[in-house]
């Protein structure tokens, strides 16, 4: 028996996660997409939001002085489901509610898996100023159409994948990165070597990271380095610089 369709209900922003500290006054705002499957149109797990929470934290600590909000997107359906790329749909729906919300604010997509794919997809909304995907879920190179990249045009671009993913193709990612870095300048790409889908095994640089290019890209702050000799490489260079361990500790604020 297939799966029966659910009333369409909107995406929610839920409320922002804050640090202790924060001010009322926001300048710039992080969208997280959780991870999901597929194919599937049953409401999304609690699960998935909750696994995110940490990570939300973190990045909402360290924007803590620069204005910086972080919602954990609640998708209307678990699924991608074919060509309704239902997550890359609601992603940009929860970039309307940011405007209506905040005002005319910049925007950062982060996303994991799907939501890595969702957030690449979603890039060209107008409110979108850069996008961080994790690795991302991809179709397989024998898909008849190609991932799109026009939309990432303008846009600051940073790609993150575990080199042992068993679940998503690193392959994948590069390819696609080389193909938006020939109309993109403002794309990169980190290799996490030896981790999996779930980045655990170096965590604390991957969040370290994701903090970086967040304030670098929605506050215009100095990128770490290594982000910024990322940006600035040609391919391969840009596209596969490592994350080294320890990145993080001594990154200047």
């Amino acid at each position: 028996m297939g799966q029966r369709a659910l009333p369409l209900s909107d995406p929610r922003l839920g409320r922002a996660v804050q640090a202790a500290g924060a001010t009322d006054e926001v300048s710039g705002v992080v969208l997280l997409l959780p991870d999901g499957r597929a194919d599937s149109h049953r409401r999304p797990s609690t699960l998935s939001y909750a696994a995110q929470l940490p990570f939300a934290r973190s990045l909402a600590r360290a924007g803590v002085g620069d204005g910086l909000a972080v919602h954990v997107l609640h998708y209307r359906r678990r699924g991608w489901n074919a060509d309704d790329a239902h997550p890359a749909e609601d992603a940009a729906c929860a970039a309307d509610e940011v405007q209506r919300r905040y005002g005319d604010v910049p925007v950062c997509l982060v996303g994991h898996g799907m939501g890595g794919r969702a957030a690449l997809r979603a890039a060209g909304h107008g409110a979108v100023t850069s996008v961080l995907a994790m690795a991302p879920w991809l179709p397989e190179r024998a898909a008849a159409e190609p991932e799109p990249v026009k939309q990432l045009v303008g846009r600051r671009v940073l790609i993150v994948h575990g080199t042992n993913d068993e679940r998503t193709d690193p392959e994948l990612s590069y390819r696609l990165a080389e193909r938006a870095k020939k109309s993109n300048r403002d794309t990169c790409r980190f290799e996490v070597h030896s981790d999996g889908h779930a980045l655990r095994q170096h965590r604390s640089e991957v969040v370290a990271l994701a903090a970086d290019f967040v304030r670098g890209s929605l506050f215009a702050r100095s990128y770490a380095r290594p982000v910024a000799d990322a940006l600035a490489a040609p391919p391969p260079l840009g596209l596969r610089m490592p994350l080294a361990a320890g990145f993080g500790r001594s990154l200047r604020h």
